[in-house]
């Protein structure tokens, strides 16, 4: 088998082929999928390696001072001949990983072969194609977690145990010094716990991740913006808690610590910072100075990790493997998310060159992840993964009676968020024929609230009345994202025509759960909010083209842009990725300029994985290319698209100015009035399809295909390779 490893003496790195590791009582043999470069503490190690000898003693003092006492023991001979033997060994490098169980030592009964686990240890989950883990350095991985997602267990355990070391208690407001990696994780953690957080790193993009992970304010350590933020935060008082995340020789994240902590405030070190306490200040506070001792209670203890002896519940509730198993389990809900952390994913075989980048600084990342091949095509993550795109099954035959021209089509809306009062209900409150009977919101003002303006009859938080009043003749859903599936599942279920707000689903099975009330019901009325099909100007465009003879090449940018802190579209847990939410409105684009449903989907990610470049490919060999970028010029416009066939252009100019090229040129004028997205059009659709029995606007068979290439995406950059579309019957 391959592993990688370091020669100390000379710095040298090389993946060697290596002896496999037998599979001892006590544990499991595990076949490594993914394997996680600890970004500070293993370039800590190869830099030292770089060093000449007299570099290193001073990097080490702790083992000058072993190799002095050696000396005294043993003599200069005796002791050069020991410390030259094994600096010119070779050792290994890694500590997490995920992987799965290709044997079962004896005494080990908790997992099998096959079963997917997260492995902790620097002597157990090593970047090597196969290691022996003991009992206690394992956890197995919850259904659903990707295995590049678990590989980040033990860096996410000594994270947890940085946070547990501090104590937080709900509504503290604490201060991470270091945006690193695990200064990142320890955000996500205290955010996860209750806890308001500010962030301190040089670097502005580890700010900006932070913040998007969930600290309240972060900012330049010397910058006055992190005093700032803790002092509005906590009144004046100072933070509960410190954790120092950062590396390196300046003192300066201990003396910010004593600055900006409240009086008998807890310092927590989680990383390997210089630690020259200034007395003064942390006297006069009477600081709480605590270490964090890697991942948690049984490390260094031999009869912990070697021979298996858990400690009783009661009197050691977080050791090291239930740490491991929390922090899987956190990530399975989605509680906290690694994903944006993944700066590069590297085939083992370059493991090499990564080391060599990262030091050298070509490469700079917050986490990078080795792939091994093999493993990751047995996980399901081959080089051709798949989603299906279901079969729309109706049984019997929809009805939908036509209503008269003087009965008002009466509407419901669920939801009334800025979207639904900014964009559809100016719309519809207008509009002839058309009865705005009942709001239903979660909370009484809002919905007494859109009473008022818009003049709905009713306002109320009950949703089964509404589902339950014949007299309503159609549902809007225009809610958070993690809700439209089961609301939309009900009002068809309830027999009501359905409009929801993209998406139509953030889950496969949230998707078959919508198609199976339309099989049971028989109800297949419905209609996703994708505007930008009835655009007018884009709409004229496409009829000036004309029809299509050959394949075409279609390019879509979409400068989302950044979005403000405390937006709930950045609860990706819970509501999904920002693309799951949005990007199935160029998806759907894309397909009605092309005339067909994508058969293929390929994603990748910009380090963060905000910018997204997506590649849609048709059954006729045409593509449409998707960049969906959030780190633009304020100033660009938003959407710009360009549609290339047999000798024709169709541009497209964030909806003021479209254009075709070909025998005849044709440029629209400059709108006179705001951009015009569709939606006017796209209601009068929806409601004239209410109003006649007619065909809905949109077929449900597209709506799906775009619903499924959507959920594709972050398929696609979990598997870091081309998803099919299958349809399956």
């Amino acid at each position: 088998m391959k592993q990688v490893v370091q020669n100390y003496k000379s710095g040298e790195l090389a993946v060697l082929d290596v002896p496999v590791p037998g599979c001892k009582p006590g544990g499991v043999l595990v076949r490594s999928a993914y394997s996680l470069i600890s970004t500070g503490t293993e370039l800590m190690k190869v830099s030292e390696a770089g060093m000449s000898m007299l570099g290193k003693a001073r990097s080490r003092p702790d083992q000058v001072a072993k190799v002095m006492q050696s000396v005294a023991t043993n003599g200069v001979p005796a002791t050069y001949r020991k410390v030259m033997g094994k600096l010119d060994s070779y050792t290994p490098l890694g500590y997490s990983l995920c992987g799965v169980v290709e044997q079962v030592g004896a005494g080990i009964d908790d997992v099998k072969v096959g079963d997917l686990v997260a492995c902790a240890g620097n002597e157990h989950a090593l970047h090597a194609e196969l290691n022996w883990v003991p009992k206690n350095l394992y956890a197995p991985v919850p259904d659903g977690l990707a295995p590049r997602h678990a590989a980040f267990g033990t860096v996410g355990s000594i994270a947890m145990q940085g946070v547990r070391q501090g104590e937080p208690q709900l509504g503290e407001v604490a201060l991470v010094i270091g945006l690193g990696l695990i200064g990142q994780l320890v955000v996500q953690l205290l955010t996860a716990a209750g806890v308001r957080v500010v962030g301190a790193d040089p670097d502005p993009t580890r700010c900006e991740l932070a913040e998007r992970l969930g600290a309240a304010a972060c900012g330049d350590p010397a910058s006055p913006a992190v005093e700032a933020a803790v002092a509005e935060l906590t009144d004046g008082h100072g933070v509960d808690q410190v954790f120092l995340a950062a590396g390196g020789g300046s003192n300066q994240p201990v003396e910010l610590a004593a600055r900006l902590a409240r009086d008998r405030g807890r310092v927590v070190d989680i990383g390997k910072c210089r630690l020259d306490l200034p007395w003064n200040a942390y006297y006069e506070k009477e600081l709480d100075v605590r270490f964090s001792r890697s991942y948690g209670p049984g490390r260094y203890d031999p009869s912990y990790e070697l021979e298996g002896r858990d400690y009783p519940i009661g009197y050691v509730r977080w050791t090291e493997r239930r740490n491991l198993a929390c922090f899987l389990d956190l990530l399975a809900r989605g509680r906290v998310d690694v994903e944006p952390l993944v700066s590069h994913i590297a085939d083992f075989d370059d493991a090499v060159e990564t080391y060599r980048s990262l030091k050298d600084g070509d490469l700079k990342a917050v986490a990078v992840l080795f792939r091994y091949p093999e493993q990751a095509a047995e996980q399901g993550e081959s080089a051709a993964p798949e989603v299906s795109v279901p079969e729309v099954r109706r049984t019997g035959t929809t009805v939908a009676p036509a209503r008269s021209a003087k009965t008002p089509v009466r509407l419901a809306f669920v939801g009334a968020g800025n979207y639904a009062t900014s964009m559809l209900l100016p719309h519809l409150s207008q509009r002839e024929g058309v009865e705005l009977s009942t709001v239903v919101t979660t909370t009484a003002l809002s919905a007494a609230n859109a009473q008022r303006k818009f003049g709905f009859a009713q306002a109320t938080t009950d949703l089964d009345a509404v589902l339950g009043d014949k007299s309503i003749d159609a549902v809007f859903v225009v809610t958070r994202h993690s809700s439209h599936a089961e609301l939309t599942r009900q009002a068809l279920l309830a027999g009501k025509t359905v409009f929801v707000e993209k998406p139509l689903a953030l889950t496969e099975d949230e998707l078959a759960g919508v198609l199976a009330a339309v099989e049971e019901s028989g109800n297949d009325r419905l209609q996703v909010g994708f505007n930008r099909r009835f655009a007018p100007l884009l709409q004229e465009a496409k009829n000036r083209f004309g029809t299509r003879t050959g394949p075409a090449s279609l390019r879509y940018l979409v400068n989302a842009g950044k979005l403000q802190h405390g937006s709930w579209y950045l609860q990706q847990g819970a509501e999904g990725s920002r693309f799951a939410g949005e990007g199935g409105h160029f998806i759907d684009t894309a397909s009605w300029l092309l005339d067909a449903d994508p058969v293929s989907v390929y994603a990748t990610a910009a380090p963060g994985n905000e910018d997204l470049q997506v590649v849609l490919r048709y059954p006729d060999g045409s593509t449409a290319t998707i960049s969906y970028v959030t780190t633009g010029a304020p100033g660009f416009p938003k959407e710009t698209l360009d549609l290339v066939a047999d000798g024709k252009v169709l541009r497209l100019d964030d909806f003021v100015r479209a254009s075709v090229y070909g025998g005849k040129k044709w440029v629209s004028s400059r709108l006179p009035k705001a951009r015009d997205k569709g939606q006017n059009a796209e209601l009068a659709a929806f409601i004239k399809a209410v109003r006649t029995g007619g065909p809905m606007p949109v077929p449900l068979e597209s709506l799906v295909a775009t619903t499924a290439a959507t959920l594709a995406v972050q398929t696609g950059l979990a598997g870091d390779a081309p998803v099919t579309l299958t349809r399956t019957p």
